[in-house]
This record gives C-alpha cells, sequence and structure tokens, in this order.
C-alpha cells in the first residue's frame, strides 16, 4: 500500500486545526478531532470476529455520499480541497428524488443496511460518516477518499444516487483511471472491483443505465476526487438514477434498498473470493 499524503495535508483539507488521523495498527483506531458542525470518520476500533465467518479478517470501508445538511453550510462545502492533481469543492449538496427524499439519506441507509450484512458475515466496516443529520456537513471529497487507507481497509466502495434526465435509468460504476502518481497502485484492483459490484448488481436483476457506459454501466473517470485521492482499491456506485420514476421507488422503498444492499454485499465478497 502506498499512503502518498500526511495527515498534515488531510487537516489542511479540511481546514482543522488539530486533526489527528493516522493509519492504525492491526487492532488500533483512529481518532480525529473535528468542529461540532463537521462529522468525519468516527473513532474507529476494530472488533474481533469470530474465524469460521466467510469474511472474518477482511476490512471495509463504505462512504455514504454527501450529508444531509450540506446545503445549509454552503461556505464549508464550496472551499477547494486537494483532488489528485487539482482542486475541487470540499462536497456537494447531492440530489433527491422529485417527490424531495435525498440522496444523502439514499446513500446513508444503503450504507447500514451494507454495514449489518458484511459484519454478520464476520467483516469489520468502517463508514466516512455515522450520522445522516441536517445539522452536518462533510466529510470532504478528498478526506473521503483517503479514510479507506487511514482505517486500514482493503477497499472502499462510495454510495451515491443519480440525477440524470428521467427517461434515463439504472445502476452504474465508476472506477479510477490510472493518474500517476495518484492511481496508478489502485487502478487495476479498482477496475476488478467495479465489476465484480456490476455483477452483484446483475445477479439481482437491477437494470443496468441506460445512459452511462453504453450497456456496460460501467464508467471510468479521473475527475474524482473521492477516487483520486484513495490509497486502497476504490469504486463508486450510482445504484440508480433519482429523478426517474421506477428506480426511484427502488429507491424509497425498504424492498428496494434491501435488494441493493444485498448486491453490493454480493459484489464485494466476489470482489474478495470470499
Amino acid at each position: 500500500m502506498i499512503v502518498r499524503r500526511a495527515s498534515l495535508l488531510v487537516a489542511a483539507s479540511l481546514g482543522l486545526s488539530g486533526l489527528v488521523a493516522a493509519t492504525p495498527p492491526s487492532g488500533g483506531s483512529v481518532a480525529v478531532v473535528a468542529p461540532a458542525a463537521y462529522v468525519a470518520a468516527p473513532t474507529t476500533v476494530w472488533p474481533s470476529r469470530a474465524t469460521s465467518l466467510p469474511l472474518a479478517g477482511t476490512r471495509i470501508a463504505l462512504d455514504p455520499g454527501h450529508q444531509l445538511g450540506n446545503h445549509n453550510f454552503p461556505a464549508q462545502i464550496g472551499r477547494p480541497v486537494p483532488a489528485g492533481g487539482f482542486e475541487k469543492p470540499c462536497n456537494t449538496t447531492g440530489t433527491s428524488t422529485n417527490g424531495g427524499y435525498p440522496e444523502a439519506t439514499l446513500a446513508f441507509r444503503i450504507a447500514r443496511l451494507v454495514q449489518a450484512r458484511l459484519e454478520a458475515l464476520g467483516a469489520q466496516v468502517a463508514l466516512t460518516r455515522t450520522r445522516n443529520s441536517q445539522a452536518l456537513w462533510g466529510p470532504c471529497v478528498d478526506a473521503r477518499g483517503e479514510f479507506g487507507a487511514r482505517v486500514g481497509a482493503q477497499l472502499m466502495v462510495s454510495l451515491h444516487g443519480d440525477g440524470a434526465a428521467a427517461g434515463a435509468h439504472g445502476f452504474h460504476v465508476i472506477a479510477p483511471t490510472a493518474r500517476s502518481p495518484w492511481t496508478t497502485d489502485i487502478a487495476v484492483p479498482s477496475l476488478r472491483l467495479a465489476r465484480a459490484l456490476r455483477s452483484g448488481f446483475d445477479a439481482l436483476r437491477v437494470p443496468r443505465s441506460t445512459y452511462v457506459g453504453g450497456g456496460s454501466a460501467l464508467s471510468i473517470r479521473s475527475d474524482l476526487a473521492t477516487l483520486n485521492m484513495s490509497d486502497v482499491p476504490v469504486a463508486m456506485l450510482e445504484v440508480g438514477n433519482m429523478r426517474n420514476r421506477s428506480d426511484a421507488h427502488r429507491m424509497t422503498t425498504r424492498t428496494g434498498r434491501a435488494t441493493y444492499a444485498r448486491a453490493v454485499v454480493r459484489g464485494i465478497r466476489l470482489y474478495l473470493a470470499r
């Protein structure tokens, strides 16, 4: 694993003084000190898991996209942060269904379902944010990208819902391009992770995107800080188009979100061959 950015850069990109971030040893923890309005990665203590479980010994990072309160903090989320050789805004508000169901809430609820399923299989799971609140903002996209390496995860999946034309529907998966020195070490395994996640969604008959990937439901991009700043294999899932009626129905029902969660877990297990 190549860790290219020091914790002081993380602190600077977050605009925080006194932030402490370090990659923990096995069984260790990560401590993050930040202002009340900002919720970064919580203190992470990896619990022990029965070795007989299929995912015992694995560490997985999940990134529920955005934060419900981002729109209440325009100055904070609009501040530029490192994005892999260039800068981007700290975060965005995300999109929503036509009925007003927020992307941040969708991503968070799916992440919690995925977390529960992975932990039941023996995995150790950490989330980039552990609350979904109008009173909170962040973390910034660079900190999200660096999160997987900071907590010693073997991979990270970033969860989102897309906002496209209402007639477009279906999921797609985004992987980073190989850009030296940022992603050359993770581009190949990240693409493998993206393909495994696609297989998980295909297996549960979630429709592929009709508007991204030309039927492949895969997109390789160089402009996303969450991917560019990662030091572990990473993929971003747009589970569907929130503006599409059928996708929105799946997103706003417990059954639909459970299907997404099962698909994510299936893809992760396929990637890990476990």
